[in-house]
């Protein structure tokens, strides 16, 4: 890729967005989820992985580009990569945010690294967000952003390639998200990547089999499914630590059914862990994951 040394102008940039962590905005990712909305109450801790449906610039319709994104080059970098994944990242919460707190976000590009793989270029940037509400810093997440070049290969039937011993045993539960999901999930993430509901842009353009399930989606169900199974053997963890990390293997398509899988553990720390999938009956794995407490 030419021109990949004048991306280190890039770093360090940062760009601070305020929000309200407003009721009714949870209350639909809840019923989006099929969980009852009724039971958030404002002031309730904000549970992790929802901070997703808030911080969104309004950009305006002519300053997107084709694929529904921001155009590259005001915040993020001008990668000449025609394709964009949001690939996996960390969270560490040492408190929960409230529902109803006014909560500033400041992000910051970290790195820009340009490679050369099997199957072209890549650009791999990693964006650092500090969530601050009244009291000081409550969330730190990073996110890796991967930009490629080439068209992805079609879905095979071969399973997962990468068994390992601490493969995660526990089937947790089941879920499809089928075209209102997406739909709704997009809506409240302001998101407007076209992959994820024109089927036209997905199969032609970008070359996928159909319109693809959000990675933040994914999260979302791995840390709610990590939590209810903490919570079934030791109780709520409700106000400790929690620190996520995740990482997109394969994605998945609108309609197909996921499961998702959770090993509780004694953290080496003293808290407790959950090693997470969700996986493709098929295909096998889609999102790995690793939710600590304490």
């Amino acid at each position: 890729m030419e021109g990949g040394e004048t991306f280190a102008a890039w770093v360090g940039r940062q760009r601070v967005v305020r929000d309200t962590l407003h009721l009714e905005r949870a209350r639909k990712l809840a019923a989006t989820l099929d969980l009852d909305p009724v039971r958030l109450r404002a002031g309730d801790p904000l549970p992790l992985g929802w901070h997703w449906i808030y911080f969104h610039e309004a950009v305006p319709r002519s300053a997107l580009a084709e694929d529904g994104h921001e155009r590259r080059g005001d915040f993020l970098p001008p990668v000449p990569l025609p394709r964009r994944m949001w690939a996996g990242g960390r969270l560490d919460a040492g408190r929960p945010l409230a529902i109803g707190a006014e909560v500033e976000r400041v992000s910051t590009i970290r790195s820009v690294d340009l490679k050369e793989g099997r199957s072209g270029s890549l650009a791999f940037v990693i964006v650092e967000h500090r969530y601050s509400d009244g009291d000081g810093v409550a969330l730190v997440e990073e996110q890796d952003v991967v930009y490629l070049e080439s068209k992805p290969k079609a879905p095979g039937r071969r399973r997962d390639t990468e068994p390992s011993s601490e493969s995660p045993a526990a089937l947790l539960e089941r879920f499809t998200a089928d075209e209102v999901t997406l739909f709704r999930f997009s809506a409240l993430t302001f998101n407007g990547h076209r992959i994820h509901y024109d089927r036209r842009f997905a199969t032609e353009t970008e070359g996928y089999p159909d319109v693809v399930v959000h990675g933040p989606l994914l999260a979302v169900r791995l840390i709610g499914a990590g939590l209810r199974r903490l919570e079934a053997d030791d109780g709520p963890a409700s106000g400790s630590r929690l620190r996520f990390e995740y990482r997109a293997v394969r994605p998945l398509f609108c309609r197909e059914p996921v499961e998702v899988f959770g090993r509780a553990t004694d953290d080496e720390l003293g808290g407790r862990k959950v090693m997470l999938e969700a996986r493709h009956p098929a295909r096998g794995v889609a999102m790995r994951g690793t939710l600590v407490t304490g």
